[in-house]
């Protein structure tokens, strides 16, 4: 464990971000929350962290840094669906872009150890030639949101080359588990579970055999606590290097849940990549970091959590 310090979470009461918060919490360090409550949740925030309800986007975001004094930062607020950002890629560049930059312009001013971003490798690297991807992967995003997030990566290494802000960049296969939002586009196992939990029918879209890299929420987790004592300035993949396709999550949440409704096929939504997965040996070479969470023991956790929501 490292030294006990002041942290900043950016949307810690998000999906990932909260589950960081109460791991940082456990720790015994003294964690502050920014968030704009515009998908993260009341009901995620720890009670022993403080909570700042404000927009990472707006240039009094440097009042929590002036008031809170933080050491590190944690850049878990960003816009993440694909079809939002296709959609509307005007606000997909104001959060994602933007907003990083407000922060690292903060970060600058108030002094701060390190920066940690968690950026999408899913996304970044478009339809690759060969899978799984390393960090050497050309990137081709396929979507705005893909190309927000590398923006933000760009940022960040020219913050370190003009003001020697340290950071590590964390490039997320596909994150699901519990306190995932199943009301949006994204984060099909979440929606498959209440839907199939509901006993509604599904839609999927594309044949199904599109491949994913999914990674439980625990595992991101450790990832970021590592790259905390990190001495290195780099970029990470981090995800299971296993491509998974949606209709074997399908026939896996089915048996799981026992569920007898039915599946829909519709057609593939634009920007969204066929095939992804992530080889993460740097990360386990550099950060001491390998995914411990098989799918079949992440999804039936992340089954367990929508039972109870749903009940």
């Amino acid at each position: 464990m490292t030294e006990a310090k002041k942290i900043l979470v950016t949307g810690g009461a998000g999906f990932i971000g909260s589950h960081l918060v109460d791991r940082l919490i456990e720790e015994g360090h003294q964690v502050v929350i920014a968030d704009n409550l515009s998908t993260g949740k009341l009901r995620n925030i720890n009670p022993s962290a403080t909570f700042h309800h404000t927009d990472i986007t707006l240039q009094s975001i440097r009042e929590v840094f002036h008031r809170e004094q933080p050491e590190i930062v944690f850049h878990m607020a960003a816009q993440t669906s694909v079809i939002e950002s296709i959609r509307d890629p005007f606000k997909d560049c104001q959060i994602n872009v933007t907003g990083t930059l407000r922060l690292l312009e903060a970060c600058k001013i108030y002094g701060i150890d390190r920066f940690i971003y968690s950026s999408t490798g899913g996304a970044l690297y478009g339809d690759p030639d060969v899978i799984p991807c390393t960090e050497t992967t050309p990137i081709i995003p396929l979507c705005p949101y893909g190309l927000s997030k590398h923006m933000g990566e760009q940022y960040i290494e020219l913050f370190y080359r003009l003001n020697h802000l340290n950071y590590t960049i964390l490039r997320y296969a596909n994150v699901y588990g519990p306190r995932q939002d199943p009301s949006g586009e994204s984060g099909v196992i979440a929606i498959f579970s209440q839907l199939m939990l509901q006993g509604k029918n599904l839609k999927i879209f594309g044949d199904g055999l599109q491949e994913r890299d999914f990674i439980y929420v625990s595992d991101i987790v450790n990832a970021n606590v590592k790259a905390m004592s990190s001495s290195t300035q780099d970029a990470f993949n981090i995800g299971t290097g296993r491509p998974i396709t949606i209709n074997f999550i399908y026939e896996t949440l089915q048996n799981i849940i026992e569920y007898s409704g039915q599946v829909e096929y519709h057609p593939q939504r634009a920007g969204e990549i066929l095939r992804i997965s992530l080889e993460c040996e740097k990360a386990s070479k550099i950060l001491g970091w390998l995914p411990s969470v098989e799918i079949q023991d992440g999804l039936e956790k992340t089954v367990e959590f929508f039972r109870r929501r749903v009940r």
